[in-house]
């Protein structure tokens, strides 16, 4: 799982940091959930962000595999919203759309995007890592914009938004 931050100074962002949560080792999938947790609670106690940019679930083939992916997103809005910390989520193209200008970018493609237009000297062997830069670059770039994706500012909120997800 990628992850990045920025801070914005004067309607400019700044890189902050950038890198990803290894997951791959443990063989447990609650486990890995309560790493998503702990970690996203860690950033959110370290860094105190105004707002949680997160990549939108997206159809694959694999089910299972979009179980997961859906699981680990809500673990993350989870620990955002207990810290009443904004989330708003993107869909993937969006993301693609915002830092390169094409829906269909590859990952390389919006990694070398991000590099230029944040001044990075590097790029991490892994891409997740900018995956989840992209995604709070793309928050930036639509702040202020009427539609953002979907905004939750706590609880209640998600609810309201989601009624039709939500058991009686």
């Amino acid at each position: 799982m990628g992850f990045g931050i920025i801070k914005v100074v004067n309607k400019k962002m700044e890189f902050v940091l950038m890198n990803e949560l290894i997951l791959n080792k443990y063989d447990d999938h609650y486990l890995r959930l309560k790493k998503i947790f702990e970690r996203t609670i860690q950033l959110i106690d370290t860094y105190h962000p105004d707002a949680i940019a997160i990549e939108a679930p997206f159809f694959g083939k694999n089910v299972q595999s979009m179980l997961k992916l859906g699981r680990a997103q809500g673990v993350a809005m989870a620990a955002g919203l207990s810290r009443e910390v904004t989330i708003t989520e993107y869909a993937p193209r969006k993301i693609k759309m915002a830092i390169t200008g094409k829906g269909t970018a590859s990952k390389e493609q919006v990694a070398l995007m991000l590099k230029s237009v944040l001044k990075l000297k590097e790029l991490p062997k892994n891409l997740d890592a900018t995956d989840g830069l992209a995604a709070a670059v793309c928050h930036f770039y639509n702040m202020g914009k009427i539609s953002v994706g979907k905004s939750y500012s706590g609880w209640s909120a998600f609810v309201k938004q989601n009624e039709k997800r939500v058991k009686k």
